[in-house]
């Protein structure tokens, strides 16, 4: 039968497990909030679709709790960098790109990684790039490099 005359309800019900990364799950102590809160607002809207009996609605959230408790298990808080000479998970590393660019990112774990924002994961090129490396040091960004000018 074509997945095109399965009922939706049917579809949701066989949601792929999301995949976890095989990396260590590395976590500052605002990216375990983050897992944190994430459980809990799965586990209440778990408990409203039950009240509310919509199946769609408890696979969606029952989906999304596996992959979060699966997340906090295996999560690894990592103490604050003590040494802002070199960079280490957690810091804030301020670069100048070669185009005159400058950056500011903070190294974080997977889960909590937004570039957007200014977070970068440990696992991205540019942060193990950089992990390791002191300030002054040239390091590849993208199709260019950056200067480390300051770590935090």
């Amino acid at each position: 039968m074509s997945r095109a005359f399965v009922k939706e309800t049917e579809a949701l019900d066989e949601l792929p497990e999301r995949l976890v990364s095989e990396h260590r799950n590395l976590v500052t102590p605002e990216g375990l909030a983050l897992i944190e809160g994430e459980i809990k607002r799965l586990q209440e809207d778990l408990n409203a679709a039950r009240e509310s009996d919509d199946r769609n609605a408890i696979a969606r959230a029952s989906h999304d709790l596996r992959y979060w408790s699966q997340r906090l298990a295996t999560a690894e808080l990592q103490p604050p960098a003590s040494d802002a000479s070199v960079v280490a998970f957690g810091s804030r590393v301020t670069l100048e790109r070669d185009d005159g660019r400058m950056q500011k990112f903070r190294i974080v774990g997977e889960d909590e990684a937004d570039p957007a924002k200014g977070s970068i994961s440990y696992v991205s090129p540019l942060a193990q790039a950089l992990l390791g490396k002191a300030a002054g040091d040239t390091v590849k960004a993208g199709s260019g490099e950056a200067e480390i000018i300051k770590i935090e």
